[in-house]
C-alpha cells in the first residue's frame, strides 16, 4: 500500500495510482531528498534517547556559553552608522582634535526658584549641577548660562529653568550605564538636586532606551507565554502537545543566544537583536511544532507504527520545514547587505534564530515524538484524544471556501488585489525619521527633559550640525568666513558659530537648526547646507546629518538587499518546486501583503490612530525589518500549501482539486500558526518604545494579512486562473531540476491499513499497529 494512503487523499479523493507509477512521497522530483530526509527519520527513531540526551547536553552548554551575551551587546547610536559614511569621519576627526564623542553628552536640566539670566551668575542648585558634571572623569567641558558663550538658549523662555551641558569623551556601553546610574544616585543624594533636577542627553538617553526595551521584552514575555500556551492548547488538543513547542522556542533562544555570543567575537552585535531573537524564536518553533506534530499525528492516526510514522513526517513535513527555514533565513540574510550594525546585527540574529528553531524542529521534536509516541495526545480532554489532525468538518470548511473561490477566480483575485492595495494606499505619504530621547516615555528622566526643552526652551544647541573641513595647510580665513554667511543664510538655521581650528589640517563650523533635530524642517535645513560649495572638503555629523547619512546609506544599499532577497527566493523556492512561475507569484504575493503593512503602520503611527499618537515618522529601519520579517514569513506558509498541493497531485487529482485539498489540509494549520505567532510578535506592540511598537504590529498585521487575505483567496485564485501553468518551467531548467533532484521511485514500507481517525486510541498504548514496533526489543 502506499505511504501516502488513507493520510492525504481526504475522504472523497480518488485512490492514487499504484507506486510503480507515482513520484516518492512529496510528489514531484527530489528522490535523493525524500531518501535523506527519510533516512534521518529512520535514524531519530533508532537512536531517540542518545539524540535528546545529546541535545540536553549541547542547550546546558549553549546556556553557559551564552547567558553572557548580554554584556557584549551594543546599544548606541554608532549602531546605525554606516562606518564608512563621512559623518563617521568628521565625528573621529572631532574625536580625536577635542577629545569629545559628539554622540555623548549630558543634559542636567535645573528649575530654579529665582529666575535666570544669561551671562550672570547661577542659582546654587545650577552651580551644583555644573559642579556634578565637573567632577565626572569622562567629561571634558561644561557649559552652563554663565558662560560666555552659552547665551540665553540654555536658560527657559519663563526664566525658571535653565540647562547645564556636558560633552562626554568615547566611552563604552557599560561605562555608559555605569555613569548614568552614578549621576542619578548623586541627584538624589544631593539635597540641592534631588527635588530640581533631571539627568537627560545622548548619553543617558540611550541607556534608558536599553532599559526600557530589556523591560518591555521581559513584559512581552510575561504577556505572551500563557496566551500562547492557552492557545496552544486549543490548537493542539492537549497539553503535551502544547508544551511541545515551547520547549522548542526555549531551546532556540539558547542555541541563539550561544550564537550571537560567538558573533560577538567578530563584530558589534546591537542589544535589539535579543528582541528579535525572542519573538522569532518562539514564533517559528511554534510554527514548525506545528507542522511537525500535526503530520505525526496524521500517520499515527493512519495506522502506522512510531517508527514509520516519524520516519514518513521527517520525509515530508521535516522537508517542508527545510526549505521554509532557509526561505525565512535567506529573507532575513538580506539585512546584512546593510554596513549598519543594528541591520546587520539583526539580520545575523533571525539567521541564527531560524537555523535554531529548524534545528530542534528537524533532529530534537522527532526524537522526542518517537519517545512519546501516541503519548503525544496526553493530558486532553478524552474527546481530544479521539480526535486527530485537522477535524473533517474543518477540512470541509476550507475546501468549500477553496472551491468557492476557484469558481469565480478572476472576481476574487481583484478583489482580494484591491482590498490589498487599499491598506496599502497611506504608503504613498510615509515619511521617516529616527531615534532620539524624545521618543523615550515621561516616566523616564532623558524623556521628560526631551520633552520640556521641546515645550519650554527656544532652540538650545545641544544637537548642531557639526561641520568639519580638511584643509591642505591654512586655510584662507574670509573664505572660511564667507562659507559660514551662507550657511547663516539659509533657511531654517537659527544661528552659526565662528569657524574654528580643531588641528592643524581640520576647522569646525557649528550651525544650529530650528525645532527637533529630526523633525523635517532641521531635515531640509541641514541638506541645503549640505548642497552649499563648500570651500574645503567638508564632512558633516550631528544629530540630523548623522540620519540623513543613515537614510542615504540604506538607499544606497537597498537595492543589493532587494536583489539577495528575491534571487535567493526565486532559487529555494524552484529547488522546492521545480517550477518558475509558482516563485514569482509568490514575490508578488509577498510584496502585497508587505506593502498592506507598510500602510497599516503609516495610517496608526504616522496618522495616529487605533489610540496611538500621531509621530513624524515611521523609524527608517523599521520597514526594512518588517519587510524581511514577513516576506521569509509569508514564504514559509508559501511552502506549507505548496508541499501539501504537490501531494496531492501526485495522488493523479486535478489542479483545482489538488489546490482545494491542499488549502483543506493546510488552512487551519497556517492559520493557528499566524495567530500564534502573533502573539509573541504582537506583544511588543505594548512596549513604550514607538520603533518597537511598529516593529511587533507591523510584522503582526503582516502575517495575519498573508493567513488571511492571500493564503484564503489570492493563492487560490490566481493557481485556478493559471492552472497547469503554475508549475511551468522552461526545458533548460527543467532539465537541471531533474539532473540536482532526480526523481527517484521507492517501494512503500508496508503498513496495515489506515484505521479511522477516531480510532487511535486502540493502537496500543504507544500508538503502533505493526508487531515490530511493539516488540520489547524494538522499543
Amino acid at each position: 500500500m502506499p505511504l501516502w494512503r488513507g493520510t492525504d487523499a481526504g475522504p472523497h479523493a480518488p485512490l492514487p495510482p499504484s507506486p510503480s507509477s507515482c513520484p516518492p512521497p512529496g510528489g514531484g522530483p527530489g528522490g535523493r531528498k525524500e531518501a535523506m530526509f527519510s533516512a534521518l527519520g529512520s535514524a531519530l527513531h533508532r537512536r531517540r534517547i542518545a539524540v535528546l540526551l545529546l541535545a540536553l547536553v549541547v542547550t546546558v552548554l549553549a546556556t553557559a556559553y551564552g547567558g553572557s551575551v548580554s554584556g557584549k551587546l551594543t546599544n548606541g547610536l554608532s549602531d546605525y552608522d554606516d562606518p564608512a559614511g563621512g559623518n563617521v569621519a568628521a565625528r573621529e576627526t572631532i574625536s580625536r582634535a577635542t577629545g569629545i564623542d559628539s554622540q555623548q553628552g549630558y543634559v542636567l536640566l535645573v528649575r530654579t526658584d529665582e529666575k535666570v539670566t544669561a551671562g550672570e551668575a547661577v542659582p546654587d542648585e545650577v552651580a551644583a549641577a555644573r559642579d556634578l558634571l565637573r567632577s565626572r572623569p569622562e567629561v571634558k567641558q561644561v557649559v552652563d548660562a554663565s558662560s560666555p558663550e552659552a547665551g540665553a538658549a540654555l536658560v527657559s523662555r519663563d526664566g525658571r529653568s535653565t540647562i547645564v551641558v556636558g560633552a562626554v569623551t568615547s566611552i563604552s556601553d557599560k561605562q555608559a550605564t555605569d555613569a548614568e546610574e552614578a549621576l542619578q544616585k548623586a541627584i538624589e543624594d544631593s539635597p540641592l538636586l534631588r527635588e530640581s533636577t533631571s539627568l537627560g542627553g545622548s548619553t543617558p538617553g540611550h541607556v534608558q532606551v536599553a532599559q526600557i526595551s530589556d523591560e518591555d521584552v521581559s513584559n512581552a514575555e510575561m504577556i505572551a507565554f500563557p496566551i500562547v500556551l492557552v492557545v496552544l492548547f486549543l490548537v493542539f488538543r492537549g497539553l503535551v502537545a502544547a508544551f511541545v513547542p515551547l520547549i522548542g522556542g526555549i531551546v532556540s533562544l539558547l542555541l541563539t543566544m550561544a550564537g550571537l555570543r560567538l558573533t560577538t567575537e567578530f563584530m558589534t552585535v546591537s542589544a535589539g537583536a535579543m528582541s528579535l531573537a525572542f519573538a522569532l524564536g518562539l514564533g517559528l518553533s511554534i510554527d514548525f511544532g506545528l507542522l511537525i506534530v500535526s503530520r505525526f499525528r496524521e500517520e499515527v492516526a493512519a495506522g502506522r507504527g512510531r517508527g514509520e510514522a516519524v520516519r514518513q513526517t521527517v520525509a515530508t513535513a521535516g522537508r517542508t520545514v527545510l526549505f521554509s527555514a532557509l526561505t525565512v533565513a535567506a529573507a532575513l540574510a538580506a539585512l546584512t547587505a546593510f554596513p549598519h550594525p543594528y541591520l546587520r546585527s539583526m539580520g545575523i540574529a533571525g539567521v541564527i534564530t531560524v537555523l535554531s528553531a529548524a534545528l530542534f524542529a528537524l533532529v530534537g521534536l522527532p526524537a522526542l515524538l518517537a519517545v512519546l509516541g501516541n503519548k503525544i495526545n496526553a493530558l486532553a480532554p478524552r474527546r481530544w484524544q479521539r480526535a486527530t489532525g485537522t477535524s473533517a468538518a474543518t477540512e470541509g470548511r476550507w475546501r468549500r471556501m477553496a472551491s468557492g473561490v476557484m469558481r469565480r477566480p478572476g472576481l476574487f483575485a481583484v478583489i482580494a488585489t484591491g482590498v490589498l492595495l487599499l491598506i496599502a494606499s497611506p504608503l504613498a505619504g510615509v515619511r521617516f525619521t529616527g531615534v532620539d530621547p524624545s521618543l523615550l516615555p515621561q516616566e523616564t528622566s532623558a524623556g521628560r527633559v526631551a520633552a520640556d526643552l521641546a515645550r519650554d526652551f527656544e532652540d538650545p544647541g545641544t544637537a548642531p550640525l557639526q561641520i568639519v573641513l580638511t584643509t591642505d595647510g591654512t586655510p584662507d580665513a574670509a573664505r572660511l568666513a564667507d562659507y559660514a554667511r551662507k550657511i547663516e543664510d539659509v533657511p531654517g538655521i537659527e544661528s552659526v558659530g565662528a569657524p574654528f581650528e580643531l588641528d592643524g589640517r581640520h576647522w569646525e563650523i557649528d550651525a544650529v537648526p530650528a525645532g527637533n533635530p529630526l523633525d523635517d524642517p532641521a531635515q531640509d535645513a541641514v541638506e541645503k547646507v549640505r548642497e552649499l560649495t563648500a570651500p574645503y572638503t567638508a564632512n558633516f555629523t550631528g544629530t540630523t546629518a548623522d540620519y540623513l547619512a543613515q537614510e542615504e546609506s540604506i538607499g544606497d544599499k537597498l537595492p543589493l538587499a532587494a536583489a539577495i532577497l528575491a534571487g535567493v527566493t526565486l532559487l529555494l523556492l524552484f529547488a522546492f518546486s521545480g517550477a518558475i512561475v509558482l516563485p514569482l507569484m509568490a514575490l508578488v504575493m509577498n510584496t502585497l501583503s508587505t506593502g498592506a503593512a507598510f500602510g497599516f503602520l503609516v495610517w496608526v503611527f504616522q496618522d495616529g490612530n487605533l489610540g496611538f499618537s500621531a509621530q513624524s515618522g515611521l523609524e527608517a529601519t523599521t520597514p526594512l525589518l518588517v519587510f524581511a520579517l514577513a516576506f521569509g514569513l509569508s514564504t514559509d506558509y508559501n511552502v506549507f500549501l505548496l508541499s501539501r498541493i504537490k501531494e496531492a497531485r501526485a495522488q493523479g487529482l486535478s489542479e483545482r482539486e489538488a489546490v482545494a485539498q491542499g488549502l483543506s489540509r493546510t488552512g487551519s494549520i497556517v492559520t493557528s500558526a499566524a495567530v500564534l505567532f502573533c502573539v509573541p510578535v504582537g506583544a511588543l506592540a505594548a512596549s513604550r518604545l514607538v520603533f518597537i511598537q511598529e516593529l511587533g504590529l507591523g510584522a503582526a498585521f503582516a502575517v495575519l494579512v498573508d493567513a488571511t487575505i492571500v493564503r484564503a483567496l489570492l493563492v487560490p485564485s490566481l493557481m485556478a486562473l493559471l492552472g497547469a501553468a503554475n508549475w511551468w518551467a522552461p526545458a533548460p531548467l527543467r532539465r537541471l531540476h531533474r539532473a540536482v533532484f532526480p526523481e527517484r521511485k521507492e517501494e512503500a514500507a508496508p503498513v496495515l491499513a489506515a484505521v479511522p481517525a477516531g480510532n487511535t486510541g486502540n493502537t496500543g498504548n504507544d500508538g503502533n499497529t505493526d508487531t515490530r514496533e511493539r516488540t520489547p526489543a524494538s522499543l
